[in-house]
């Protein structure tokens, strides 16, 4: 099947459904195309039972839609999911389901993009750990880790909170290493309108040391730079506490170092300890990928906000702001194609 539009979109995230949302209000023609059978399948289908918005909500609210009164601040999953699929209806954003994009090249006589999408689910591997290896948007919950050995590899935002999850359940959970809670980050990014990001920084870490005291002892040892300006330099969030420093303190959760190596059900880690296990978590985060050269090793653009790129290539969502930034994004590169379009 062929089809011809003015915007092809690749993806139904969050980012994908407003752009798409955007360019109706400006009535540009669009077709968003998605790998799996639903929008926004991180949320819907791969995100655990959990799960809340680590910012508050005036700064998680896509264009042109903003929460309801009602919401809580820091909004849950299935909260979020109906967010979303309000969204999609009010906007009339309709992706094309199971389409994987396989190829996009511009034709420079036509002066257009030909972008080529096969019918189908992708496929994922596995490696040959003995026990039980999954990744965190398998874990919905820790009830079938009960009484079991869990390493969580990777200690972010979802690696601090199904670690926290699989202990809650009965879990002997173990975790590969900012931590702030939800409402010092709520208090920083509110004052980072008016003061600078040194002193923010700064102001929130001294918050933290004396809310969480020396952390080092168990493991976790503090960035030297502060968390906003991680953020800004690396995309990485701060981390926010959802009780799991408790359980770290309890011991009921142990701090591990980076894993070296693998055999079968054994672990061994970098300061030489090694242990047995039944599973491991991967929390380890998801990379973007491009055979065309606009993205770098890390996977993030090569060229500044706002990603845009030759011949009407754009990115949204790559500005290390979250859904903040995936709005900002979403408006700016509709209103550029809109003037494009029309000439301006």
């Amino acid at each position: 099947m062929k089809q011809e539009t003015v915007v092809v979109i690749v993806g139904a995230g969050p980012a994908g459904i407003a752009t798409s949302a955007c360019l109706n209000l400006l009535s540009i023609p669009n077709i968003v195309l998605e790998r799996e059978d639903c929008y926004a399948s991180l949320w819907q289908k791969k995100a655990y039972d959990r799960l809340k918005l680590h910012l508050a909500k005036s700064f998680c609210e896509l264009p042109h839609m903003p929460f309801p009164l009602s919401a809580p601040t820091f909004v849950p999953k299935d909260m979020f999911v109906q967010y979303l699929q309000n969204y999609v209806y009010q906007f009339n954003v309709a992706p094309l389901y199971q389409r994987s994009v396989e190829n996009a090249w511009y034709n420079r006589i036509a002066q257009k993009w030909v972008v080529t999408a096969k019918i189908g689910f992708r496929v994922w591997s596995r490696n040959s750990f003995k026990g039980l290896f999954i990744y965190s948007s398998e874990c919905d919950n820790g009830k079938r880790f009960v009484h079991k050995d869990v390493l969580v590899v990777g200690a972010g935002n979802s690696g601090m909170e199904i670690a926290y999850d699989l202990c809650n359940w009965g879990g002997q959970t173990s975790i590969v290493i900012h931590m702030l809670t939800k409402e010092l980050v709520q208090l920083g990014m509110h004052i980072l309108k008016y003061i600078p990001f040194s002193f923010v920084d700064k102001m929130v870490l001294m918050l933290s040391k004396l809310l969480y005291g020396d952390l080092s002892v168990y493991g976790i040892q503090r960035p030297f730079k502060g968390p906003f300006m991680t953020k800004k330099e690396t995309g990485r969030s701060p981390i926010i506490d959802v009780g799991t420093i408790s359980k770290i303190k309890t011991g009921d959760i142990e701090v591990m170092t980076a894993i070296e190596e693998i055999k079968g059900d054994q672990i061994k880690f970098t300061n030489g300890q090694e242990r047995k296990t039944d599973a491991i978590v991967f929390a380890t985060g998801f990379k973007s990928t491009d055979d065309g050269g606009l993205f770098n090793e890390n996977g993030m653009p090569k060229h500044k906000s706002p990603w845009k790129g030759e011949h009407g290539l754009y990115c949204v969502g790559f500005a290390s702001a979250g859904l903040f930034g995936i709005s900002n994004d979403a408006k700016n590169i509709a209103d550029d194609i809109f003037k494009i379009v029309h000439g301006n």
